[in-house]
């Protein structure tokens, strides 16, 4: 018997709290399991030795079904990078005598592709060196969507879920004044556009929802846009577009560069925010129309309210699977999501070998963009409709959902 170690990394989602959910089910009162731990901030809290005994809670139902429905990490998150053994060889074997220290055998890994990224490399730092009775196994999560081995990205659907609805009111918003108006909405997406290409599904009750919707795919041009912009206001007064924060220009340079300087996180991404006010500003320097810049920022990934009960539920199974898979002696894999080729969407849970996987990006393919370069293609539509469907049961308390707090 040993003990099965659990943590969250990178950007919070709805769903990452029902695949923790997942895997305390999957390893209470498990015989091979004599208890739970939580590390506090990922992997980072991992090597500080910063844990919380979830053993207790595991066996608590209640608890557990709060945690099913509270957003963001309650383990809390990191985005710490860790480095190639080659860099700094001292935090791999720091983290093998932890394990041993605590006596833990398994450790399940909740997050994106950096988070992949650190499964492959102690997974396979172990196996070099014959680190035995140790199974690092990750469980995907991330609302962009951008991991390649699985059909779609844990966290995914709720986010896709909360800018339809939202892209939905603010259009009907738009249109309540005659005064010509421009409204850029940006949305969550470094370099994968599928969360902005969700805001299409704002249409499927007979809305117009937005005029243009703008994948970082694409190469962005902004004449063009000012041009539909032009031909738009001919008929109607109010204009809507949704637009990927990491758009680009054709010479693949950030459009938000023009207003901040292209400052690097821990993982050397750029920090690109802002491109609604500069692309609003410019629309407003070339037509004189007034412009409304709205940034969804981090409601689109904290919004519980309105997420998506199929996204929930397969976040919760991939949970579990992940803690089934690590107790039955798997390592280095990811647990995934196959869509199956049927007529009513159904998927398979599957594991992938975490290696492809981690430092990959999956795009939105071309072909899921219109011709124009400004909207998605009915094949997209059928890609997201399945993952938006059905309202969680939320508990609430005094009018507000109830959330849970594991640690202060």
């Amino acid at each position: 018997m040993s003990k099965l170690l659990v943590a969250q990394s990178g950007g919070p989602t709805a769903a990452i709290n029902a695949t923790l959910a997942g895997v305390l089910d999957a390893a209470t009162n498990n015989p091979q399991i004599d208890g739970i731990l939580g590390g506090i901030n990922g992997i980072e809290g991992v090597l500080k030795e910063n844990f919380l005994d979830l053993t207790e809670l595991s066996n608590n139902r209640e608890k557990i079904r709060i945690l099913w429905q509270t957003p963001a990490a309650a383990l809390g998150s990191c985005r710490w990078k860790l480095k190639s053994e080659d860099e700094d060889a001292e935090s791999y074997k720091v983290f093998v005598s932890i394990m041993k220290k605590y006596d833990i055998g398994y450790f399940v890994y909740i997050g994106g592709n950096d988070s992949m990224d650190t499964v492959d490399k102690l997974s396979a730092y172990c196996r070099k060196n014959g680190v035995e009775n140790l199974c690092i196994i990750g469980a995907p999560k991330t609302i962009d969507n951008d991991l390649v081995g699985t059909d779609h990205c844990p966290g995914f659907g709720s986010a896709a879920k909360y800018i339809a609805t939202t892209i939905a009111e603010i259009e009907r918003d738009c249109h309540v004044y005659t005064t010509k108006a421009v409204t850029v909405v940006e949305i969550m997406g470094r370099n994968a556009g599928w969360l902005t290409a969700a805001s299409a599904l704002s249409r499927i009750h007979g809305a117009k929802g937005p005029d243009m919707i703008y994948l970082c795919e694409r190469p962005f041009v902004l004449e063009e846009c000012i041009s539909k912009i032009r031909r738009l206001f001919e008929k109607q007064d109010a204009v809507l577009i949704a637009i990927s924060e990491g758009v680009k220009d054709d010479s693949g340079h950030y459009i938000s560069e023009v207003l901040q300087p292209a400052d690097a996180d821990a993982f050397g991404h750029v920090q690109i925010a802002g491109v609604a006010t500069v692309l609003a500003d410019q629309i407003k320097k070339e037509l004189g129309c007034k412009t409304r810049a709205i940034a969804f920022n981090l409601m689109q990934r904290a919004s519980a309210s309105l997420a998506s009960k199929r996204d929930l539920l397969e976040s919760y199974q991939l949970g579990s699977m992940a803690a089934k898979a690590a107790i039955a002696g798997q390592s280095g894999k990811m647990t995934a999501l196959r869509r199956l080729q049927t007529k009513d969407y159904a998927v398979e849970y599957e594991l992938v070998d975490v290696s492809m996987v981690s430092n990959r990006e999956k795009k939105v393919p071309l072909r899921m963009i219109a011709p124009s370069g400004d909207d998605v293609t009915q094949e997209m539509m059928d890609y997201l409709l399945p993952l938006i469907q059905g309202l969680p049961d939320i508990s609430y308390a005094d009018g507000l959902p109830l959330h849970l707090s594991l640690y202060e």
